[in-house]
């Protein structure tokens, strides 16, 4: 598969979208991640084991393509990594912590997502056994990019 159907986008898109009613408490039987992903990317298989060991409920989606759908969930270049997953309409791109997606979904920040650029060694999923990196959690959104979190 050479790019994405409208179908798939939107999927991806809108999943998890919508809070239950309760305070705007999101509850975990919403916290579905669905991740698109590279067949040959063996780190996003981590990063999906890392998610689903923090309680997530992970769709995994194999993707020959990632670029149409990064463009068409407004994931800039210069945040992008080798993975993007979609919950509760916040965009996850690379290897962002299950612990600051969950602060991103009781804060609700007005953005489009998290992000960590490219692929620090010591992120979830990224666990080689050398010296980690020191590496940001990005929030992006229309004004740009700053720090979420650093590690």
């Amino acid at each position: 598969m050479k790019g994405l159907s409208r179908r798939t986008v939107m999927a991806l898109a809108g999943a998890g979208i919508g809070m239950a009613l309760g305070g705007g408490r999101v509850f975990a039987a919403q916290q579905v991640v669905e991740v698109a992903r590279s067949p040959s990317c063996n780190c996003c298989g981590a990063w999906i084991d890392h998610m689903r060991a923090e309680g997530f409920v992970v769709r995994d989606r194999l993707v020959e393509d990632l670029d149409p759908l990064k463009t068409a969930l407004g994931v800039p270049a210069s945040v992008q990594s080798c993975h993007t997953a979609v919950i509760d309409g916040y965009v996850i791109e690379g290897h962002v912590p299950a612990r600051e997606i969950r602060r991103l979904l009781a804060e609700r920040p007005p953005a489009i997502g998290l992000a960590v650029p490219g692929m620090p060694v010591g992120s979830p999923g990224m666990e080689t056994g050398g010296t980690p990196d020191t590496y940001d959690v990005l929030i992006f959104g229309a004004e740009g990019a700053r720090s979420f979190a650093r590690y």
